[in-house]
């Protein structure tokens, strides 16, 4: 399986450090250099989750020079908070794009559902002979969910929007998936989450304002992740790596999903990485899911991916969940 094409929409208005400061009370130094984000994209009136997930689904394809028409299954991982409520959006994707025929399956594992896509599409490729090609595709603005005032959700005052998608097909050219690895972790099964708006506490006049991420033990969460964050990190890493056939040491290249400042040093400290091997997302901020996508395509853009260049991906979504895939250029990307 290959990864053939990626294709990216940001919206075009941004939201500076300094306004993310003003909104928070923090210091701008302290938003720049220990949250890591200098500015990111904000959504327009028009910047949908499903639609940028289907603008970048159509550059992608675009970009590959791939007919919709040849698309056999597509992989939704629009965000829940999206376009509308009880919605599932890999038929609307079909449509947007021109497949009529694919099938599909809407998916989410928060900000590790690329990882999770990958292993489907594997699954997909490996057990149906006639599956030639895949789109994963995928819109984010849970940045609409922030409360900047309240200090328990410091880590999501990053969230931003945009859409991403990856064309995947049986035979290359492009980045082969050669291995892939995931974790989960019960005990913060409830860490984060919007309280209200679901069945057991109904929206009502009353709760509207606590429609927002919330986190239910800070203090606990922050001990659990203190502890295993980074370890689960270069544990999912080194085990896609080991089903490839590789060790850290033959890394080329790290597409990490945006985290604070020192969170992305020692991943990349862990791993024996330099930090030119990577791409810290300061000026994009965080798109859940999509980051991986964006970063390899920024990677790809600034020349940093070349033939046989070996290549993971490493993101985690609330949940929790982590998730990490191997790739290795064979003969270029977009062709």
């Amino acid at each position: 399986m290959y990864l053939r094409s990626l294709g990216v929409y940001l919206p075009k208005a941004r939201m500076g450090a300094e306004e993310v400061a003003a909104l928070s009370g923090l210091p701008v130094e302290v938003v720049r250099e220990k949250l890591g984000l200098r500015e990111k994209p904000v959504p327009g009136p028009e910047d949908h989750p499903a639609e940028m997930a289907a603008w970048a689904a159509e550059e992608a394809l675009k970009l590959a020079g791939f007919p919709a028409e040849r698309l056999d299954w597509i992989l939704s991982m629009v965000e829940e908070h999206k376009d509308y409520p009880v919605w599932a959006t890999a038929p609307y994707l079909a449509k947007r794009v021109g497949a009529q025929g694919a099938r599909g399956l809407d998916l989410n594992q928060k900000c590790a559902t690329f990882l999770g896509a990958l292993e489907v599409a594997r699954g997909l490729f490996a057990t149906r002979k006639e599956v030639g090609a895949v789109l994963v595709a995928g819109g984010y603005r849970n940045g609409d969910l922030v409360d900047y005032q309240d200090p328990h959700t410091r880590f999501l005052y990053d969230l931003a929007a945009g859409g991403a998608a990856a064309l995947l097909t049986r035979e290359g050219p492009g980045l082969r998936l050669l291995g892939l690895a995931h974790r989960m972790d019960p005990e913060l099964a409830l860490a984060v989450k919007v309280p209200v708006g679901g069945t057991r506490a109904p929206l009502t006049p009353g709760n509207l304002g606590e429609f927002r991420l919330r986190v239910e033990d800070p203090e606990g969460m922050k001990a659990r992740l203190d502890a295993t964050s980074i370890p689960t990190f270069l544990e999912v890493i080194r085990e896609a790596l080991e089903e490839a056939g590789y060790t850290e040491a033959d890394l080329d290249y790290l597409a990490l999903l945006h985290m604070k400042r020192s969170a992305h040093r020692a991943v990349l400290e862990g791993l024996g990485l330099r930090e030119e091997q990577s791409i810290y997302l300061e000026r994009f901020g965080h798109l859940g899911q999509l980051d991986p996508i964006l970063s390899l395509n920024l990677a790809w853009e600034k020349g940093l991916l070349r033939e046989g260049s070996l290549v993971a991906l490493a993101a985690a979504g609330v949940g929790y969940f982590y998730g990490a895939a191997v790739l290795r250029l064979e003969g270029g990307l977009h062709a």
